[in-house]
């Protein structure tokens, strides 16, 4: 006997963007919908309450899912139950047809990239709405976009969600559409309805969050046998950041030690604040770093991690019993980089060599998902030019553009992309280096787009005053909290300045005698200064007055502009 149809009355009220999406589709009514929405925001319940509006007026008799994992198959199949859709997860391509005890099936992409026609038989069978959760997925190899556009041809409604529309590559997403752009000509995906992270932010649906960067002394020996010392996130050529990073990550050295000992701390102010269960998590290259840093995380816990290697049946086990518990800390590779629902993940430490655009995005996205007014989220992360880029840039909003010439950031383009791939491709890369020792040390702290809290002239930062930040604040309040701090700061050091010469120096003569390194962080304390007040004048958010200074200047977000790029930013907002 087939199941019961669901009802309207199970799902909870629609967010705003969500009753907006839903308008939209049921207006235009065509086969194909490509929803962006920002981790967090909703995507499923969106997609679970159109699959019940079309099951009621009998556009559909059945649902498949398409996620990129099975741990994201279990998570479908019972965010579907919750609300009367009954879908089969353990479906498997041996199967041949779908039970009619369901509604339908969830099923990987790697499922329908090994038999494509198996689920085009499924389709041509009933009436379908196809979802495709992170579509971008289906880019990943000719095989799974070919499977997927060969297999779901025959639905009568596709839905594609995902919170990253854009990919490292060229390979076309099935089913998305792609129109030429004025300006260069390129193709770029379209979307029908889009919810950022800056509107969710702003709408209360997520989370902000404070990135807390570490630098600090790395030394290391290549395999040329030279020793090299260098301080983390001081310009650089790409294959010397590289192997900074790695140094940095080393599980052997003092830089991790130090960064899980502020996480934790940080961890710790958090539930004392009013989140009581507030959990983090280290995002790590391979298996062997994710080990190590369990165990340092056991030693300064006195608590044992859970850890997460592989995207199998006990790992969405552990995962699913670390979402319910109040433990403290959970260690992964992979397996929860992507779509996996852990709201009460209020701290994170990116110890990863991955640093693309995408998996950047997905892998903070699983800090953002908001349960009530005022929680926050702190990352920590090498002070790396790439990834304070990408954090300042939090907000920005991507498309995939096809044909565009691809940058070299980083690691290797084909090393990244395999470490993304796979848990043991950090082996390759730390083979080429023996890391010899790192130290850590608070940076600077970035928050929408703006770099807060940078080292005095003196070359010390008081971690302590950002480590202690309460763990409720709305956006508004840790906006004005870091600035006051900020302030403050500058104005210790000038009375510090003034206690050792009796007299405060000429601004020009101190300026002229501040190392490059000093005078960078000068620069941008000045910038962030002028930006704050221009922010008061006008009521534009910090984050769009730096986008404009950039767009009117070029270069990188302010975390990683050159002294030259940043003056001329600073004249250029003396003239607005």
């Amino acid at each position: 006997m087939p199941p019961a149809l669901p009802t309207l009355d199970t799902f909870p009220p629609l967010r705003a963007w969500q009753r907006r999406a839903m308008v939209e589709y049921l207006r235009r009514r065509s086969p194909d919908f490509l929803a962006v929405a920002t981790p967090g925001a909703g995507k499923t319940t969106f997609a679970l309450r159109l699959a019940s509006e079309l099951l009621l007026d009998g556009t559909i008799e059945r649902i498949t899912v398409v996620a990129p994992t099975e741990h994201l198959k279990a998570q479908w199949s019972k965010a579907a139950a919750s609300v009367g859709i009954q879908l089969d997860s353990n479906f498997r391509n041996g199967d041949g047809y779908a039970s009619s005890d369901f509604h339908g099936v969830v099923v990987t992409y790697a499922q329908v990239g090994m038999g494509p026609q198996i689920h085009r038989r499924m389709t041509f069978t009933k009436p379908t709405l196809v979802i495709l959760d992170e579509i971008h997925h289906a880019g990943d190899s000719r095989s799974w976009g070919d499977g997927v556009k060969a297999a779901f041809e025959p639905a009568v409604r596709r839905l594609m969600l995902t919170g990253t529309p854009f990919r490292s590559d060229d390979n076309p997403i099935p089913f998305v559409n792609y129109e030429r752009h004025a300006s260069d000509g390129l193709p770029r995906s379209r979307s029908d309805s889009t919810y950022g992270y800056a509107d969710a932010l702003a709408d209360g649906v997520v989370r902000p969050v404070i990135f807390l960067a570490y630098s600090g002394e790395t030394r290391w020996r290549t395999s040329a046998g030279d020793e090299l010392a260098v301080r983390l996130g001081e310009p650089m050529t790409q294959d010397i950041v590289a192997q900074a990073w790695r140094t940095a990550l080393d599980p052997t050295g003092d830089w991790m030690p130090q960064v899980l000992r502020a996480a934790d701390n940080r961890l710790s102010v958090i539930r004392a604040g009013g989140m009581s269960d507030a959990g983090a998590l280290v995002i790590a290259t391979d298996q062997t770093s994710a080990r190590a840093y369990a165990r340092q995380l056991e030693t300064i816990t006195g608590e044992k991690a859970v850890v997460v290697l592989s995207d199998d049946t006990g790992s969405s086990g552990r995962i699913a019993e670390f979402t319910h518990s109040t433990a403290r800390w959970m260690v992964a590779v992979r397996m929860v980089s992507e779509g996996v629902d852990i709201p009460r993940l209020a701290v994170g430490v990116y110890a990863t060599s991955a640093s693309t655009p995408l998996f950047f995005a997905q892998a903070i996205g699983r800090f953002v998902r908001a349960r009530r007014p005022g929680e926050t989220a702190s990352v920590f992360l090498p002070s790396v030019p790439h990834l304070l880029g990408l954090a300042a840039e939090m907000e920005a909003q991507r498309d995939h553009v096809l044909g565009a010439p691809k940058q070299k950031e980083g690691f290797d383009d084909d090393l990244l992309e395999r470490a993304q791939r796979s848990e043991q491709a950090g082996d390759e890369l730390t083979r080429k280096i023996e890391s010899l020792s790192a130290t850590a040390e608070l940076d600077q702290v970035i928050f929408d787009g703006t770099s807060f809290g940078l080292p005095t002239l003196s070359g010390t930062a008081e971690e302590e005053e950002f480590l202690g930040l309460p763990g409720l604040l709305s956006s508004e309040q840790v906006a004005a909290l870091l600035s006051k701090r900020q302030q403050e700061q500058a104005a210790a050091a000038r009375r510090s300045r003034a206690a050792a010469g009796s007299a405060e120096p000429d601004r020009r003569e101190v300026v002229r005698d501040m190392s490059a390194a000093e005078r960078r962080v000068h620069l941008r304390r000045q910038l962030n200064a002028l930006v704050a007040s221009h922010h008061h004048r006008t009521g534009l958010p910090h984050g769009k007055i730096h986008a404009e200074l950039r767009s009117k200047c070029g270069g990188p977000p302010s975390a990683q502009a050159t002294i030259e790029q940043l003056e001329e930013r600073i004249a250029t907002i003396q003239s607005f």
